[in-house]
């Protein structure tokens, strides 16, 4: 949906969207416009040139060819599989040129789309039918072959200009409806081709049941079965045998794979000579690329291309398609080819050039459009009940209202891409955004475009890296002093993170504080300096202290006090997903130290580092300006006190009176422990029966804000970093895994970001260390992960060398280095020797040792 520049077009959508949202919202059927389906479509056969004519030989396929005419069957309904012929109604002979009509519905699911035909469109091609409708096949799913096109039929466009005037062209798409609807026009309104009343309200339906959170579900439940495609070549499999580059840097997050993940945040980076960087892709047989399209970065700096040459043909004999220069403002999609007549086995992507003559290159993604393709949407057999077991609110709705629903949903994301870029404001964070977007903050999840607009808020908003990296003394032994017995130092002066605080300070008026949004490749913010431990920090100790300082905040073990004043553990200790998570102190002032909390969640957000801080949903909303509810989200807090508040509404008032008596006042416990009074000289009066609700109210009132200052202080810290138009366009759930990283450490997660260094995989010690990884808990994957690489959260990358001890048999402790993400394994005599050196080390090697003096510069 091109917006142009027309100002009347962008405030005619942009109130549609208000529209939209609100019918969201309030559980109310879409504008009509928004779910516009014609009542007539005409079709023709489209010849299929990459594919031979005995590829739709069959009567089940979309047309198959006979004597100069196109057999096309009509069907009871549409089937998931090859069709059985007890659903075949009967056969259309269509001649060379011939349109059917049809209606505009449309309806796609495993085997491919279809369309329907009314009972007066079948009438046409078969007299005395006693049925309703039929459906025909435009297309399989995924495969080449004849297919059906929708065109105008040139007998209607004749009698429609004799009616109308020549330039008469009705909207027939619901994008140009909501247009002529919305949008103010100058002259005569454009005229809209009558709409399938009964297809338009099945896409309007909203069931008796069903609310916003419905479709929260609904959208999280599309998110995670779209992109789900294969490992090495992700998006492009069906199109590409295989994948080769010229080169790949040692750092695992920079494999090929990467650029077929979905995830623009990970890229392939070379490791080879200036300008002999490649990319060989090994077509599919019948694949005719009609768009390849990379997606590049302009914060890659020296690493993004600023020239590309295409080159297509069989074997080594190939010859240039195209040469593409790049702006180097782009963020996003590049086509680099298009519109190929013919099969090319081989494509070669050649680097010929780097901005700033840059040595190496990086690529985020590769598209490809080809004639094999079909953009058939949405897949109604996906929701199926057996898939939704997970989604229990969807659970009991027809699959087919689910389908309609996601249709819908996928066409309000389609009008939200094309304003987003109007919605966000520059990066400014005194400034607020479109006011709309944190109802739907959900829904972003299926946008294409805010992935570009977050990268390029977030440049917009970068300053050049410190002139100089602090220098921090810690000492450590005097932490994990304090950390096992809190009380013998309130001021808290010996913990890691009142150090590093302390540290950071300037050491005269002179000096800048850090503002902390440096280029996302400065990724050591401070260096440390471990008192009795000897370290040369080139990250490894960094990002220790970052680890200690998220252990610090919110301790892992519910059995450890927790060292420092500005977290307190929720009551929810032990049970349920919302176990062991902290909140704010309501009772804590020190503002100063919650805005650097802010400041290092906006850091960890813009770079590669994590803090790990273990916080319910109610304060990751709050921190982005969502509103947060008593009902959905206190219960990550304190459980108990929901259910006691809802069993107290509907009480009577003689269980009231039996459980409460006089015992219950106008006061209630914070998350700190401390008491609060609800209504000022209240602390001693006694609610009484008829007075209750207003009780509940007051307590959840107390409760929704009891850590609002606190939060308060915490946003601000952020938003000093991040721009306020990030956070719109973030998730709560997106925001925590941004700052905290991805909390499920799985054996393959951890084997994809894997190097080894003189060894092979295949190597026994290497098989005996992925069978004690397996038998680890996610806890234990967390505590090596940090032994090895300093942080406990994935991504993070792992280089295996052997140890000192080469091939010999041993059951001496691993050894690691931070620094370089290394891991030294020995040769173990078996797995079970392995995983218990392992989970030993993991939890008890902490101090970095060498034999330097750790007072050498």
């Amino acid at each position: 949906m091109s917006l142009g520049d027309n100002p009347h077009i962008i405030l005619g959508r942009i109130r549609f969207l208000i529209e939209c949202i609100e019918c969201f919202r309030h559980n109310k059927p879409l504008p009509e416009a928004l779910c516009f389906v014609p009542k007539e479509v005409c079709y023709k056969i489209c010849k299929d040139s990459s594919f031979s004519s005995t590829s739709c030989s069959s009567a089940t396929s979309t047309g198959s060819s006979t004597a100069g005419k196109t057999i096309i069957s009509v069907w009871e309904c549409p089937s998931q599989s090859l069709p059985s012929k007890k659903l075949l109604k009967f056969n259309i002979e269509a001649k060379k040129g011939t349109c059917i009509r049809a209606t505009g519905e449309e309806y796609c699911n495993t085997y491919g789309l279809w369309v329907k035909l009314n009972k007066e469109q079948l009438e046409e091609h078969k007299s005395g039918l006693d049925v309703e409708e039929g459906w025909i096949l435009v297309c399989k799913h995924a495969e080449g072959g004849d297919r059906l096109v929708p065109v105008e039929s040139q007998e209607r466009v004749q009698r429609q200009g004799q009616l109308f005037g020549y330039d008469y062209n009705p909207y027939t798409r619901w994008e140009q409806v909501v247009d002529a609807q919305c949008c103010l026009h100058l002259g005569s309104k454009p005229r809209v081709a009558q709409q399938d009343d009964v297809a338009v309200q099945k896409l309007r339906y909203v069931p008796p049941t069903w609310t916003f959170e419905c479709d929260e579900d609904l959208v999280h439940y599309f998110y995670d079965h779209i992109g789900k495609e294969d490992e090495d070549l992700g998006s492009i499999k069906q199109y590409v045998e295989s994948i080769d580059v010229s080169s790949c840097s040692e750092d695992p997050n920079g494999g090929a794979w990467c650029m077929t993940d979905g995830d623009t945040d990970t890229y392939w980076e070379s490791d080879g000579a200036q300008g002999q960087h490649w990319i060989r892709l090994r077509m599919k047989k019948g694949t005719v690329l009609k768009k390849l399209i990379l997606t590049l970065d302009t914060t890659d700096d020296n690493y993004m291309p600023k020239r590309i040459a295409v080159y297509g043909g069989e074997g080594d004999n190939l010859k240039k398609l195209s040469d593409v220069h790049v702006d180097e403002r782009l963020v996003g999609e590049v086509c680099v080819l298009e519109d190929m007549t013919a099969h090319l086995p081989v494509i070669e992507i050649r680097i010929v050039e780097c901005r700033g003559e840059g040595i190496d290159v990086r690529i985020r993604g590769i598209k490809i459009k080809s004639s094999r393709e079909r953009d058939l949407g949405l897949n109604a057999d996906m929701f199926q009940s057996p898939n939704l077991v997970r989604y229990p609110r969807l659970e009991g709705t027809d699959s087919e209202v689910l389908y309609r629903r996601a249709l819908v949903i996928q066409r309000f994301i389609s009008l939200l891409d094309g304003l987003l870029p109007h919605l966000v404001p520059a990066w400014d964070y005194t400034l607020g955004t479109f006011n709309h977007l944190k109802h739907i903050k959900q829904f972003l999840l299926l946008s294409k475009r805010r992935s570009a607009l977050i990268t390029q808020c977030l440049k917009d908003s970068e300053t050049s890296k410190p002139d100089f990296m602090p220098r921090l003394y810690i000492n450590r032994r005097l932490a994990m002093e304090h950390r096992d017995n809190p009380s013998l130092d309130p001021s808290c002066k010996h913990a890691v993170f009142i150090q590093v605080y302390e540290g950071l300070k300037p050491s005269d008026k002179n000096e800048k504080m850090l503002d902390y949004r440096w280029p996302v490749s400065y990724d050591q913010w401070w260096e440390c300096k471990f008192i009795s431990e000897g370290i040369i920090d080139q990250g490894g100790g960094f990002r220790d202290s970052l680890a200690d300082m998220s252990e610090e905040l919110c301790p892992s073990s519910a059995e450890c006090p927790v060292p420092l004043p500005f977290l307190t553990r929720t009551s929810n200790l032990g049970t349920g997903e919302a176990r062991d998570r902290y909140v704010p102190n309501p009772s804590c002032r020190e503002f100063h130290k919650y805005e650097w909390i802010g400041q290092l969640m906006g850091a960890a957000l813009r770079g590669k580092e994590f803090l790990v801080l273990a916080l319910p949903g109610i304060v990751w909303k709050q921190l982005m300006g969502e509103e947060v509810s008593w009902s959905k989200d206190f219960p990550a807090v304190d459980s108990v006190l929901v259910k006691l508040l809802e069993a107290m509404e509907s009480m009577d008032k003689e269980t009231f009176e039996f459980k409460f008596g006089s015992e219950l006042t106008y006061t209630t416990l914070l998350s700190d422990g401390g008491v609060v009074e609800l209504s000022p000289g209240c602390s001693s009066t006694v609610v009484k029966y008829e007075d209750r609700k207003e009780f509940i109210r007051l307590v959840q009132k107390a409760r929704l804000e009891e850590s609002r200052e606190q939060i308060a202080a915490m946003q601000a810290g952020l938003l000093k970093v991040v721009p306020q138009a990030v956070l719109d366009l973030l998730t709560w759930q997106e925001l925590e895994k941004k700052v905290c990283g991805d909390p499920e450490i799985t054996v393959e997660a951890l084997k994809r970001l894997t190097r080894y260094e003189d060894l092979e995989h295949s190597e026994v010690r290497v098989q005996y260390l992925w069978e004690a990884l397996t038998n680890f808990t996610n806890e234990d994957r967390s505590r090596f992960l940090r032994f090895v690489t300093g942080r406990s959260r994935l991504p993070a990358p792992i280089y295996i060398f052997p140890d000192k001890q080469g091939t010999e048999t041993t059951d001496a402790l691993p050894q690691s280095s931070t620094c370089s993400s290394t891991l030294f394994l020995p040769n173990y005599p078996s797995a079970k020797v392995c995983e218990e050196k392992l989970r030993y080390a993991a939890y008890n090697c902490v101090a970095i040792d060498t034999d330097m003096s750790p007072w050498e510069e």
